[in-house]
């Protein structure tokens, strides 16, 4: 199990059952790949998609300043929701059936919120791609748990690399694609294409999903939060996904307010956003050829520290070098989404350490560009907001020591009886 040339060291749950990729035939096998591959592109065009267009569509809806904070938290709050309502969904329709229902329901809002002349029916248009969005985050470790049980490394790779480039595609061709069509609604709807794309392969794979009852038992959100294992992961994933919203939100205003022109301080939050993607690529492969992942969090860390310690004292000068440290340490992002594959050993472990993580997690997450955002006005300055990163990395570097143990949830949860 910890040899070289293994995949992963997670042990192959149910490897016998029908959820073995290994039994069934290879058209199958691959058509879950491709299923995988293309729900994860998906699952954040909803939010990275706007954030562009964001004067625009206020404008065009003549939405109010309160309405259009709402469209910005609305995303943490639809996946805290949505994805802690998961598990209990799983139990009740199956698997392939909520990621294609969850596919459906992310394809008619990214299609029809475009359509709307109001702000509220965009808002709740909205909300109902953001809800399939939210349950495949929470369904894809899952899926990957129950299908690849010997190739957790190679399938989160697919998964967390897809996912990446998603984010980086809706951020980066959203304002082409208005420029070129000449509106901002055909620039959104634009991004229900690929989630029909998305659905279809689901759509075929629904004659091929385990019987009912044939994966492993469901687990309660709650014991999981009894253990001290699921609020680190808690902690783990909520600090990272803060830093994350937090450079994403403000990263760009930062360097502009301190002289850089507007041009290049958008290269170098592009440049920030696309290094997850090598980052996914090889990242979850590492991580699954060993059980002691503190070896990560400490590199990370120490990118994050060197990132944020150069911004503070010289933020324009030797900016690539901060922006490339701290794009690194951001990668802790990909860690925390392969911790639920890698500290778990059954598929319904994985499905509740992902949904309670993520449900509390993303909570934090929003509550992060807040404060940034409130220090910064505060203080008139950055030092201030950039303290809280501080404090925001160290919590997630001392969680990560305790997660990056060589354990199992399932073990925990025995423990708690």
């Amino acid at each position: 199990m910890r040899g070289a040339s293994t995949d992963t060291a997670v042990p192959s749950a149910g490897g016998g059952g029908p959820g073995n990729a290994g039994r069934r035939p290879r058209h199958v096998v691959w058509l879950l790949v491709l299923g995988v591959a293309l729900a994860a592109l998906n699952l954040r065009t909803a939010i990275t998609s706007v954030g562009p267009l964001l004067t625009e569509v206020s404008d065009g809806l003549q939405m109010s300043a309160v309405l259009a904070g709402v469209l910005t938290t609305l995303p943490v709050l639809c996946f805290a929701l949505f994805g802690s309502l998961t598990p209990m969904l799983i139990r009740t329709v199956g698997e392939h059936r909520l990621l294609a229902a969850a596919l459906l329901a992310l394809t008619l809002g990214l299609s029809t919120r475009p359509l709307v002349e109001h702000p509220l029916p965009f808002l709740a248009l909205s909300a109902v791609a953001l809800s399939g969005g939210a349950v495949g985050n929470v369904l894809l470790p899952t899926l990957v748990k129950q299908h690849f049980p010997d190739r957790v490394g190679a399938m989160t790779t697919v998964y967390t690399t897809f996912l990446a480039l998603g984010t980086t595609m809706a951020a980066a061709a959203t304002v082409p694609v208005e420029q070129a069509g000449g509106s901002w609604r055909l620039a959104l709807g634009f991004y229900g294409a690929f989630g029909l794309m998305a659905l279809i392969p689901w759509l075929v794979l629904l004659r091929h999903e385990p019987p009912r009852g044939s994966g492993s038992a469901p687990v309660a959100l709650g014991r999981v939060l009894r253990t001290s294992m699921g609020w680190q992961s808690v902690l783990f994933f909520g600090t990272q996904s803060a830093v994350a919203y937090i450079m994403f939100g403000w990263y760009a205003e930062m360097l502009r307010d301190q002289g850089m022109g507007a041009a290049e301080a958008g290269l170098m939050l592009s440049y920030l956003t696309a290094l997850a993607v090598p980052m996914s690529l090889v990242l979850p492969g590492l991580m699954a050829r060993v059980r002691d992942h503190r070896g990560f969090v400490s590199v990370f860390f120490a990118c994050y520290a060197a990132g944020v310690a150069g911004l503070w004292i010289s933020p324009l000068q030797g900016t690539w070098v901060w922006t490339t440290l701290i794009g690194i340490g951001m990668a802790a992002f990909t860690l925390a989404l392969t911790f639920f594959a890698v500290r778990t050993r059954t598929s319904g472990a994985t499905a509740a350490m992902s949904a309670s993580t993520q449900s509390i997690g993303y909570l934090m997450a929003g509550a992060g560009p807040f404060l940034f955002g409130m220090l910064h006005e505060l203080s008139g300055g950055w030092h201030a907001p950039l303290a809280l990163v501080v404090v925001m990395i160290t919590a997630n570097f001392a969680s990560g020591l305790f997660l990056g143990r060589p354990r199992y949830l399932e073990d925990s949860l025995e423990r708690h009886g």
